[in-house]
């Protein structure tokens, strides 16, 4: 029987409750409309990337919910003359949003996907290039006079030009060390591709007769206490040759490791030797310099397996041949130069005076004779001509002594305390970070 009249407390209930389910239906409604739009986005990007000449989907997944391609896309092998044939360079591409900025990564090597500082400031998509000619990115058949700056240069220009047709918002460029070296050469050659480029401890040899930058560095760094310690632990290491070699050989031994490119073991130690120091400042700090040994009392084990652990690195086969580093040696040899050092502290127990230099660690058809035209023309261009360009350089790292100078159009350049070769916006003085932040911010237009 249904009651003509309801009490008011009920009626007000009910007005009350079909209010908060129509609400409810509402949010409810709203959430699969966003969930739908967001979808379809997915898809019509999925499409679009697609439909892009030489682009080739390999995979899809996610990363932190959001889609994540593996993409190749087919490259010149020379970009001057593309009837040579082609090659196809390895990308990956997390999308976030079609109207987001861009930031094209590059590691300088093989295909580096990390999340880089600026992708998370900005909440922007990253689309990440492995270098041509390393790992995967490379024809069957390799020239290596066509591993240069320009045709790497070429090949992000193709990039950017491909995946402008998706995503039509800011971008920046960025990297770290060779990464950061290969972004500001991409500048130089197609300065309207990017919208800024944020360079992180990109070294800049310039004029590769000219080491003073270097040497400087380690007559500084540190303090006087941990300088000298150390190399009094470099020289010791020379000193003590013949206990140290059988060392240096079990552990060659122990880790499959051989010399043929460097010719010996014994060359491959003294090689290793030389660049104990550089390698202590480039991936340690100076909190590690209590822990370096006194050379004078220390024995034949503390001393190698110190130094194992503190910059004593093999420059093996392994690792630099054609399918390890070896191509960025090339290119160290070729064209980016290196710093040869002068260790007037071992000038005495040496016995290869000229071999710190790239083309020693290369098998021999991979050794080049050095011009350094290109990178003097990208070193005059940046310091005169490049446009919102952002160096960030660690104060105790070797690859930082010799840098880029920006120019006055709306560049700059900032030095993180103590860092080293892992300097980021981040560790920068509260004040430079925070300025920082915000013009890369502005570079991207939020």
């Amino acid at each position: 029987m249904r009651h003509k009249l309801l009490p008011a407390l009920f009626c007000a209930g009910l007005v009350a409750a079909t209010g908060l389910l129509t609400g409810t239906a509402a949010t409810a409604a709203g959430t699969t409309s966003s969930a739908a739009r967001a979808s379809a986005e997915v898809t019509d990007v999925r499409e679009r990337l697609d439909r892009i000449p030489g682009l080739t989907v390999v995979s899809q997944t996610t990363k932190e919910g959001f889609p994540y391609y593996t993409l190749t896309l087919t490259q010149p092998i020379d970009h001057r003359h593309p009837a040579r044939g082609t090659f196809e360079q390895r990308l990956t591409l997390w999308h976030k949003s079609e109207t987001a900025p861009m930031v094209l990564y590059t590691g300088g090597y093989s295909l580096a996907t990390s999340t880089r500082e600026i992708t998370t400031l900005l909440g922007a998509n990253q689309v990440s290039v492995e270098h041509r000619y390393f790992s995967q990115s490379r024809p069957a058949t390799v020239d290596w006079s066509d591993l240069n700056v320009w045709q790497e240069a070429s090949d992000e220009h193709a990039v950017v030009q491909a995946l402008k047709t998706v995503y039509g918002a800011k971008w920046l460029g960025t990297g770290a060390s060779k990464g950061g070296m290969t972004q500001v050469y991409h500048e130089r050659f197609y300065p309207d591709d990017l919208d800024a480029v944020v360079a992180y401890v990109a070294p800049n040899d310039a004029n590769n007769k000219d080491d003073s930058g270097y040497e400087k560095f380690f007559k500084t760094v540190g303090t006087p206490e941990c300088r000298a310690a150390l190399n009094a632990v470099q020289r010791e290491m020379l000193v003590r040759r013949e206990q140290m070699l059988p060392r240096f050989e079990a552990t060659a031994k122990e880790q499959g490791l051989t010399f043929q490119y460097l010719g010996s073991a014994d060359r491959a130690y003294e090689f290793s030797v030389l660049d104990q120091v550089w390698n202590f400042w480039q991936s340690g700090t100076y909190t590690d310099c209590p822990t370096i040994p006194d050379a004078r009392t220390a024995t034949d084990d503390e001393l190698y397996t110190w130094s194992l652990g503190h910059g004593l690195s093999p420059y093996a086969d392994q690792g630099n041949g054609a399918e390890g580093t070896g191509p960025y040696y090339r290119q160290a040899a070729a064209q980016l130069g290196w710093a040869d050092l002068k260790f007037k502290h071992l000038a005495d127990v040496r016995h290869y005076p000229d071999i710190y230099q790239p083309n020693s660690v290369l098998p021999a058809d991979m050794r080049v004779g050095y011009d350094g035209r290109t990178i003097k023309d990208v070193d005059r261009w940046v310091a005169t001509r490049g446009e919102r360009m952002m160096f960030v350089y660690g104060q105790n790292d070797p690859w930082s002594a010799e840098r880029f100078k920006p120019s006055k159009h709306d560049s700059m350049l900032f030095e993180a305390p103590n860092s080293n070769h892992g300097a980021l916006i981040s560790k920068l003085q509260p004040a430079d970070r925070a300025k920082a932040e915000a013009v890369v911010k502005r570079w991207a237009g939020q």
